[in-house]
């Protein structure tokens, strides 16, 4: 029989949970051959990333993964050989006991958020005895080899190479989107929270020399945004030109297309979690909006993903990519910022590319998950 895991996913942050989590059940699935039952607590947020879900059953199957509904009244259930709290998500009362009432406790885990923070390393794969005699354990995502590693299917890296050397294949993509792309033009991606540097930006894209189009799918910044465009709203397929910068408004996609459209284009402003991780795999350089935390903890996770990412950098590229990182997340003068960064283009994109191979070389998180699971029952 497949080992069984129940996956546990507290809706927080619109699509950076599920998102995740998603792409984690399916890993599971269809590389280890495991039985996996992800449970959501909205499943609203559920559909835009799998088109064919029903946000309305209690129970549906999607690429192998057994998706219900967590209800807020919880029924007895059986407890999976291998459970997943999700991001400190709390597991319903019920069903944590009924693990203990099980002879064989099941193996509780507790996959935290990613961070590239030095404590991280001290903290991945330290139990946590509870009060009921479970012990849970804390597994962390990282960048490093005593971390969890990061989510990265088996496919992911040589379905990219295939789009980005192959321009009809690119250009098939994005017309799919309704993208065309002017000869000679810069592809930009946009998915980000709300911004209030978002205008600085967008007017120095607009009154640069390097033709841009940039390709915003649709999110949180599309309020910011349609306030700079001096328009009303703004609705998939929206297109709209300002000086050197066209923008274009896409749908949002399924993950599989998300992947597809971060590969094609030369540049990639993302947000959260999920798209982080993403963008780093589509080996160009990108901008990263970090969630806001409480007390400003969230800059610290910042800079401890700069320190590593901008090894190997010279220094002028370094400082000028560390501006530009700062800009966008602590209201800097990003039109200024991104002046700054031109000049070091060709070198970001080699590095960019540098880095992905070099995280690629530790164990993905899903298998790392396994092979802890496997050697802790």
């Amino acid at each position: 029989m497949k080992a069984s895991w129940d996956i546990f996913c507290t809706v927080v942050d619109n699509y950076g949970d599920i998102g995740v989590t998603w792409r984690l059940a399916r890993q599971l699935v269809a590389e280890h051959g495991l039985a996996v039952r992800l449970w959501v607590d909205d499943l609203n947020a559920f559909v835009p990333l799998c088109p064919a879900a029903d946000a309305n059953a209690e129970q549906q199957w999607h690429e192998g993964v057994d998706v219900r509904h967590w209800p807020a009244a919880w029924s007895a259930t059986s407890p999976a050989e291998v459970v997943i709290g999700a991001f400190a998500c709390q597991l319903p009362p019920a069903y944590i006991e009924a693990m203990s009432a099980q002879a064989t406790p099941p193996l509780w885990l507790n996959l935290e958020y990613l961070s590239a923070e030095d404590w991280v390393e001290g903290c991945h794969g330290l139990p946590s005895p509870q009060p009921n005699g479970l012990r849970k354990v804390f597994f962390f995502p990282g960048f490093t080899a005593r971390t969890g590693g990061l989510l990265r299917e088996a496919s992911v890296l040589a379905s990219r190479d295939s789009l980005q050397s192959a321009p009809k294949q690119r250009a098939e993509f994005l017309a799919g989107l309704g993208v065309q792309v002017a000869p000679g033009s810069r592809l930009l991606s946009l998915f980000a929270y709300e911004n209030r540097q978002l205008g600085s930006w967008l007017q120095a894209l607009a009154a640069g020399t390097q033709a841009t189009h940039l390709l915003v799918p649709q999110g949180r910044i599309l309020a910011d945004l349609a306030a700079w465009l001096e328009v009303a709203t703004l609705a998939p397929g929206a297109l709209h030109q300002r000086g050197a910068l066209t923008v274009q408004v896409v749908p949002f996609v399924s993950q599989g297309d998300y992947d597809k459209l971060l590969w094609a284009c030369d540049f990639n402003a993302v947000r959260g979690e999920d798209s982080f991780v993403r963008a780093q795999w589509a080996a160009v350089p990108m901008l990263w909006h970090i969630y806001v935390q409480d007390e400003n903890a969230h800059w610290e996770k910042l800079e401890a993903f700069l320190a590593l990412y901008r090894q190997g950098l010279s220094d002028p590229a370094s400082v000028a990519l560390t501006a530009l990182w700062r800009a966008w997340n602590i209201d800097g003068d990003m039109g200024q910022a991104w002046q700054a960064l031109q000049p070091h283009w060709d070198e970001l994109q080699t590095h960019a590319r540098e880095w992905a191979v070099a995280q690629a070389a530790q164990p993905d998180l899903a298998t790392a998950l396994v092979h802890f699971c496997r050697n802790s029952l």
